[in-house]
């Protein structure tokens, strides 16, 4: 099965890609759309592009592991995201994710815009490596 992971931002929203047989995982890109419809079009044009057959929604738990009002903003995005795109959500804690992408890059050698552009994609990687890996 193929999956496109969602790392939602409020202004920037990173997209990764993998399937649960090689279990690889690469960032494909970075969405620079605020949250709402314009997103939801957004989403919409990616998955026609990657064909996944399920996504992965990070979800933003508190570091206790409960859910605050974050994820519950989340769980409601993703269901507009379902109901558009017609596709399973699944949903994973994205907890450290971005702090996980700022490691993979930190003697990259990339400038500090490049890093940022990349983060929300690399934390996507986390967050389907996460999912894959249960």
């Amino acid at each position: 099965m193929r999956y496109l992971a969602i790392d939602l931002g409020d202004r920037r929203t990173g997209l990764a890609a993998g399937d649960d047989v090689v279990r690889l995982v690469q960032p494909v890109e970075v969405l620079q759309v605020p949250r709402g419809p314009a997103l939801l079009d957004a989403l919409a044009r990616a998955v026609d592009r990657h064909g996944p057959d399920a996504l992965v929604v990070g979800l933003p738990l508190n570091m206790d592991g409960t859910e605050g009002g974050s994820a519950r903003s989340v769980r409601e995005f993703g269901a507009l995201i379902a109901e558009r795109t017609r596709l399973p959500v699944h949903y994973q804690d994205e907890r450290l994710t971005s702090f996980e992408a700022d490691e993979r890059m930190a003697r990259s050698g990339r400038t500090h815009r490049e890093k940022r552009e990349l983060r929300d994609a690399l934390a996507a990687c986390a967050i389907l490596e996460g999912f894959l890996a249960r």
